[in-house]
């Protein structure tokens, strides 16, 4: 059956001819018939033999188109045969051949020759390369999604028609989206944000792709960029996503602390200017020029402490004092830091008791900084505390850590204002720290250098009944 298909085509295509010109024949001797029919009835022996004349010429016509059919039917088989037949019956022995495994020879490397051989190969190195390719693909498609899943920035896809083809979970938290919003339309409109898809894509150069919002508690900058497909034609726009919140704050803070500055710097020297002028414009007494060089001095050393705590903090930030490591004992230093207040305790009347107990083990840390902090932790008890009060001071030992408690039955510290005691010129009271001479960068700096040695600071207060410092530092092991 097989071997037999060229001949099966070739018959095929010659009855099919011979029906096609037998039913024309057919057609045209039926009316050749017709008109015989008609010319017998009406007896004219001349229009008898034209029509028989003409019904020869037609039959010897039609012999002869079935011969040149049936040529150009065995040429069209032969042709058809040649082009289509034979390579499939060849495929077709040479797959009968694979699977039995007849006439298949192996070369020197250990493949497969001969023409099944080679067919055979060419088929395996195929599908290996095919299966390299997709394992490629698909692998480097989990690290995108594995990518896009942990990043920390939002990422969402839209296609050219603001259709969503894909959303990372940070850009779904970042904006607080619902369900319902599944186009870029939906999305940007209850954002607020004036922005079309179409110039994104089409207009780049023309149009803002980039947005700051504050969205709930959190400031998002949203970056809009078109992509291309393979065809460099325009396949839709992605969407970035960034928390700057903390860029946000740590601007206002700065905008906050140059104005502080500014404001702190203005006083003492608005105070030194009008004093110094009024001096130059007339003549006084010497109590009354005294006076006011008194309080010009006083104003200027003012400035000069808010300078000097400015230049410290500055350095703490930036990294650039290089803390002396020392090992000390913090008993000791808690006495001595006590014994140079003995002027403001006694001037207050205070009583001041400390405590140490025998198993504070010795510090490593860096004892200037370290005395610097129980300084301004005792100042401000001493300060902050009416004439008369109680000031006790606790040295100890606990978990590795030696701590100093200051506890005072002072003014205290409102609960509101507790978090941003540690801010930088933040003050409780500001009249009377200003008047008390302090900068607001007491704390700051104490915040500070406990942090470089790894310690901490905590206090907790109630209004009209004291204030309790703790500090920790790490004990030398």
């Amino acid at each position: 059956m097989k071997k037999n298909i060229n001949l099966k085509i070739v018959i095929i295509f010659f009855l099919l001819g011979v029906l096609l010109i037998l039913g024309l024949g057919a057609s045209y001797i039926y009316m050749l018939n017709q008109l015989e029919e008609i010319g017998a009835e009406q007896a004219n022996i001349e229009l008898i033999q034209s029509i028989n004349t003409q019904l020869s010429q037609m039959k010897l016509t039609i012999i002869i188109s079935l011969a040149i059919y049936a040529i150009i039917s065995i040429l069209i088989g032969f042709f058809v045969a040649k082009a289509l037949v034979f390579p499939m019956k060849k495929l077709i022995k040479s797959a009968e051949k694979m699977a039995s495994g007849e006439n298949i020879k192996i070369n020197d490397n250990g493949q497969k020759a001969g023409e099944v051989g080679d067919l055979e190969n060419a088929f395996s190195l195929m599908t290996n390369e095919l299966k390299e390719k997709l394992s490629e693909v698909n692998r480097q498609k989990k690290q995108i999604e594995t990518i896009l899943l942990h990043m920390t920035d939002g990422i969402i896809a839209f296609d050219v028609d603001g259709g969503i083809i894909h959303i990372n979970p940070a850009a779904k938290n970042l904006l607080g989206l619902k369900e319902n919003d599944d186009d870029f339309e939906k999305i940007f409109r209850r954002l607020d944000i004036n922005i079309n898809i179409e110039k994104v894509i089409y207009l780049e150069n023309w149009t803002s792709s980039e947005q700051r919002k504050h969205v709930g508690e959190k400031y998002v900058n949203i970056l809009f960029a078109p992509f291309q497909d393979e065809n460099d034609r325009p396949a839709g726009v992605v969407t970035l996503i960034q928390d700057i919140t903390e860029h946000v704050k740590l601007d206002n803070m700065r905008k906050e602390f140059v104005a502080d500055v500014s404001h702190e710097l203005k006083t003492p020297i608005t105070s030194i200017m009008g004093y110094a002028d009024t001096l130059l414009e007339g003549e006084y007494d010497e109590e009354t020029r005294t006076k006011f060089l008194t309080v010009i001095s006083a104003e200027a050393k003012r400035m000069a402490r808010l300078v000097t705590d400015l230049l410290t903090l500055s350095r703490y930030d930036s990294k650039k004092i290089t803390s002396d490591i020392t090992t000390f004992d913090l008993g000791d230093l808690v006495k001595k830091c006590i014994e140079k207040l003995k002027f403001e305790i006694e001037k207050k009347n205070h009583n001041v008791e400390c405590f140490v107990t025998a198993s504070v083990p010795p510090i490593e840390a860096d004892k200037y900084g370290i005395e610097r902090v129980v300084l301004n932790i005792l100042s401000n008890a001493i300060k902050y505390t009416p004439d008369n009060g109680v000031i006790k001071v606790y040295v100890g030992f606990v978990y590795n850590d030696a701590y100093i408690k200051v506890i005072d039955n002072g003014i205290g510290i409102p609960e509101e204002d507790l978090e941003r005691i540690f801010d930088r010129f933040y003050r409780v009271d500001k009249a009377r720290s200003r008047e008390l001479g302090g900068t607001g960068l007491g704390l700051s700096i104490a915040k500070e250098i406990l942090n470089q040695n790894k310690g901490s600071i905590n206090i907790k207060s109630v209004v009209g009944k004291g204030t309790e410092v703790v500090i920790r530092i790490p004990a030398k092991k």
